[in-house]
């Protein structure tokens, strides 16, 4: 992988990771398009590089909101802040625990299954098009909707699965705000990226050969750019409702995924 793959990949990621149509989908397209023949360990290593990026980028956007929360819950006060923070806790379980147990047979996943990648972007087709047909409400996430939302994102650890297409989604089909939704959706993966990395780092599992660090910068710079642009974007559209034209792309690129992995 040369530095304009990792840029073009990074912009890939920085879009996809907010925009519902499935980061992790459209990197396997990206790495099979550009030919990436890296390792299957290798290649989660820069997609998780990527994602370290735009969760970033989610920091920098809704910085006001977390320092916002972090006061809160430096005051030892159980009020709207600490829900939140309890809330996105619980969001994190379903991910975390599945994340963990079979964390082996995911990474496998992420080798370049094109037909798989083509299903699961059928799948974040319907969700898409059907929350957009949900009407607005004034409703904020419960501690139930947070389980059920994270279960949405553990699914969405499946490469075609869009994480934010499926999260909010979900928010919206159990009758929640739709910016808050985003709002919701977008912070709850934090904690989840910075503790994925934490976790290899000690386990000393993202090793990496020290001529493709300006490779792998290269992708990080451009995801975080993208993010910065694309997280911003999402929330006005979700609060839009034009997640439909999201669902008709979704759909016309798994099927196109399936054909060509039929074909080949």
């Amino acid at each position: 992988m040369d530095l304009i793959d990792a840029v073009l990949l990074g912009i890939i990621q920085g879009l996809t990771e907010f925009l519902p149509v499935s980061s992790s989908g459209h990197l396997e397209l990206g790495k099979a398009i550009l030919g990436d023949q890296s390792l299957p360990k290798e290649s989660l290593l820069f997609t998780v590089v990527l994602h370290f990026a735009t969760a970033l980028s989610t920091i920098v956007v809704f910085r006001k909101d977390i320092i916002h929360i972090l006061k809160g819950l430096f005051r030892f006060r159980w009020n709207e802040d600490t829900k939140f923070v309890a809330k996105i806790a619980i969001s994190m379980l379903p991910a975390g625990i599945i994340g963990y147990t079979y964390e082996a047979e995911l990474a496998e996943l992420f080798g370049g299954n094109i037909k798989l990648v083509g299903f699961m972007l059928i799948l974040t087709a319907l969700l898409l098009y059907l929350a957009d047909r949900a009407g607005n409400t004034d409703k904020k996430v419960s501690y139930t909707n947070a389980l059920i939302i994270g279960f949405a994102q553990a699914i969405a650890m499946l490469p075609g699965v869009s994480r934010s297409g499926a999260t909010i989604s979900t928010s919206v089909l159990l009758g929640n705000d739709k910016t808050r939704a985003a709002r919701f959706s977008f912070l709850m993966v934090v904690p989840l990226i910075f503790g994925k990395i934490a976790k290899d780092i000690i386990n000393g599992e993202l090793t990496y050969d020290a001529e493709n660090f300006a490779v792998i910068s290269a992708g990080f710079i451009a995801a975080f750019i993208a993010g910065l642009l694309a997280c911003t974007w999402m929330i006005a559209l979700v609060r839009k409702s034009k997640l439909t034209y999201f669902s008709i792309y979704c759909l016309v690129v798994g099927l196109i995924a399936i054909y060509i992995a039929s074909t080949s």
